[in-house]
């Protein structure tokens, strides 16, 4: 989907901090998101600015000492996480397709200009249902269970004081929060503000388990 407003919650800290944790960042900008276009699972590339962004995440995101770091498939979440990786000196960067952005069907490259002229009802829709996006995409709880079944697969292997570092998308990565914490992904996508690009999410774990201890943080 196209790029929405940065919105900075929290920022990084200086240091790493200690027990486990996971930490999903939203890929670096694209073309598509600074023009406003729908990518779904278009495979764009990164823009100049976005390589920036990552590069930048990496140097903060090394401070945590992730033992491995995992991504979406799409070059723009993979080429993020690669510049992460080699920041913080993890070697190979494991690809998870489960991971990937919402498919948004016939939206896919279109502006939002022209997705609100010719899919209006849709559009409206869409605001109080979970329906699939661009008529033959996907719905928010499907990107959930997928997204959502990689996210318990480190959460249940993670090590008492490992890190592990996702790159993934804006919408799969709620997802995947959602079917977590078992939110509606509609209310969920009405009350976390989509992150920015290399903005990240921290999953911390306390004594009642995991928990959102960060959000939108950036470097």
């Amino acid at each position: 989907m196209s790029g929405e407003s940065d919105v900075a919650v929290q920022s990084a800290p200086a240091a790493r901090p200690s027990g486990p944790r996971v930490v999903i960042v939203r890929h670096g900008e694209t073309e598509h998101n600074a023009g406003g276009v729908w990518q779904g699972q278009l495979d764009t590339p990164l823009s100049e600015r976005g390589l920036e962004q990552a590069r930048a995440a990496g140097v903060a995101l090394a401070a945590y000492r992730p033992s491995r770091v995992i991504a979406s498939d799409l070059a723009r979440a993979a080429v993020t996480a690669r510049e992460i990786a080699a920041a913080a000196g993890v070697d190979d960067v494991e690809l998870d397709e489960r991971w990937r952005e919402i498919h948004v069907g016939q939206w896919q490259g279109l502006n939002t200009t022209q997705v609100r002229e010719r899919y209006a009802a849709e559009l409206a829709q869409m605001d109080e249902e979970d329906i699939a996006r661009g008529v033959d995409g996907e719905t928010l709880k499907a990107v959930g269970v997928r997204a959502g079944e990689a996210l318990r697969e480190v959460l249940d292997s993670i090590g008492e004081d490992e890190c592990v570092v996702i790159v993934a998308h804006g919408v799969s990565s709620r997802a995947a929060l959602a079917e977590l914490f078992g939110l509606d992904p509609l209310a969920a996508t009405k009350t976390l503000a989509t992150m920015g690009n290399c903005h990240w999410a921290e999953l911390v774990r306390g004594r009642l388990g995991w928990q959102i201890g960060a959000w939108n943080a950036h470097a």
